[in-house]
């Protein structure tokens, strides 16, 4: 019971909406913007094992701090780029959220997010277990200035072969 209550924490309903616009700037294709939604020390993962917790001593698809994701980011716009050649379309739902923690300035949210894309006359599915890390470094409880510090995307089947995807999940 003390879970549900956690919605009702302001800390908590500010996480979910950066979260949800995250989601939604990624299917706009708005790569700057989302860039620009991480802290500077901010990570973006995509882990191989999905019970790892050790990022940095593990073997990740994806393991970004500042300078990759903008690496990331340039590659994403540039029309010469495999990724960026007929980009796919997507369309994210992002749903299943349950509170990990939650301080005065951060709070650590999990989620499921299927990703549906459509890319070259297909379509494919991808869900994820998502970990975010939100710190609050704005002031009043709009949420303005809100960062992401840690987000972990753990395919349901990271195991297995991946195939170039065209797009950030």
């Amino acid at each position: 019971m003390t879970e549900l209550l956690t919605f009702t924490d302001t800390r908590v309903m500010r996480a979910i909406q950066l979260i949800w616009k995250e989601a939604a700037v990624l299917d706009a294709k708005d790569y700057p913007a989302w860039e620009e939604m991480f802290t500077d020390d901010g990570l973006y993962v995509i882990p191989i094992d999905p019970d790892t917790d050790d990022f940095a001593a593990s073997l990740n698809m994806v393991y970004d701090d500042k300078r990759m994701r903008q690496l990331r980011v340039q590659r994403m716009m540039q029309g010469y780029a495999p990724s960026a050649v007929a980009a796919a379309r997507t369309v994210r739902i992002v749903s299943r959220f349950t509170v990990e923690e939650i301080s005065d300035d951060a709070v650590v949210i999990k989620s499921a997010q299927i990703l549906n894309a459509f890319k070259r006359n297909s379509f494919s599915t991808i869900g994820a277990e998502m970990t975010h890390r939100i710190e609050f470094t704005g002031s009043d409880d709009n949420g303005a200035g809100d960062k992401i510090a840690l987000k972990v995307a753990r395919l349901i089947d990271s195991e297995d072969a991946v195939s170039a995807s065209g797009f950030l999940l």
